[in-house]
């Protein structure tokens, strides 16, 4: 009888564990079908080198998660360019309990130990921006960076040939350790490989920093002296660095490429010392990260248009901007950037000029 009791008693307590875990599989299901409302998400940038990552990256994409979970918390760093030191965001992200990783990495191949250690404990993770080749992310959104290249690149050789332009080409690439960089420098050689213009040299720019293509240029302006018919800057920071270098040598600045559409390109457009930007929808990619990282939080797979480095991505495709469309593409009233930042006082009257108002 006593034995008979203790069997009832732990048939009970099983059956009564079997239903606590039952109930406890339901609620986390719940959880996770209502997007885990309390969730933590890390937004993990590369550097201030570029502006971006501040001025719209970062908002754009905490603003979109606001609306899809308004109690989900964005754990937002930037790495300033340092490897190590996004490694260590992404561990205190992990430590802090993130749920979610969206990363733009400063060094691709550094970034796999990022991916390992996320997924090995169900974290899933987002490449943003720039892909990671070496390990399969849960998904990848960005534009398409080699796209982005060619188009840059033809276009300043379209506008050589236009102008019957003498000389040769200097191509300034990307980070080294950047595999979207890797993508443009692809990209841009498509273009000016088969042009019938003479590459003079070519440099690929640490940690994308501005300085250093400035210097890199300063050299070459003395090596080639006369012969530099243009410049493919594979972004508006080291083709800024191009036009200073210029300036400071006293030499005219020939037709200069960039691409992410900054403030101080476009002031650089809209006065002639740079040729083209490149107008990303980078709302529209934020946003997209965002509803991705928010599908996984629910267990779901995000919808992508591409397959990259066996990662399902979206991919977008971007607008080269000009003089000629920089008032319909990217300044003035609901545009990318506001007249207000970019037509300031130097630049009112070259603004006005080009209808942007």
């Amino acid at each position: 009888m006593k034995h008979s009791s203790l069997r009832t008693l732990a048939a009970t307590v099983s059956v009564t564990a079997v239903l606590v875990s039952i109930a406890g599989c339901s609620a986390n299901d719940s959880a996770k079908g209502s997007g885990k409302d309390s969730a933590k998400i890390a937004f993990l940038m590369p550097d201030l080198a570029s502006t971006r990552y501040e001025l719209y990256d970062a908002p754009l994409f905490k603003a979109r998660m606001k609306e899809l979970c308004d109690g989900c918390a964005v754990l937002y760093q930037n790495a300033g360019g340092d490897a190590a030191k996004q490694q260590q965001q992404a561990n205190s992200a992990i430590a802090q309990g993130a749920e979610a990783i969206v990363i733009d990495p400063v060094d691709s191949a550094a970034a796999v130990t990022t991916v390992r250690t996320a997924q090995a404990r169900g974290i899933p993770v987002i490449a943003y921006d720039r892909p990671i080749p070496r390990a399969r992310a849960d998904f990848y959104v960005s534009f398409d960076n080699e796209k982005i290249g060619a188009m840059i690149g033809q276009s300043l050789v379209d506008r050589l040939r236009k102008t019957s332009a003498k000389g040769g080409i200097l191509q300034v690439n990307g980070s080294p350790t950047d595999a979207a960089a890797g993508l443009i420098k692809k990209g841009i050689h498509r273009a000016v490989d088969s042009s019938g213009f003479d590459l003079l040299a070519e440099y690929d720019t640490p940690a994308w920093e501005p300085s250093k293509a400035q210097d890199w240029v300063s050299g070459q302006i003395s090596k080639f002296p006369g012969r530099i018919a243009g410049v493919v800057a594979a972004n508006d920071g080291t083709g800024g660095g191009a036009v200073a270098a210029f300036r400071a040598a006293g030499v005219k600045v020939p037709p200069v490429t960039g691409n992410d559409a900054e403030a101080a390109a476009a002031q650089r457009i809209v006065s002639g010392d740079q040729y083209n930007t490149i107008s990303k929808p980078i709302k529209t990619v934020a946003r997209s990260a965002a509803e991705a990282a928010f599908a996984l939080l629910r267990g779901e797979t995000p919808k992508g248009n591409a397959t990259l480095f066996d990662t399902p991505s979206e991919l977008f495709t971007p607008t080269v901007v000009t003089r000629d469309n920089i008032a319909e593409v990217l300044v003035g009233s609901g545009k990318p950037l506001k007249t207000a930042e970019v037509c300031t006082a130097n630049y009112a009257a070259a603004c006005a000029g080009l209808g942007i108002e």
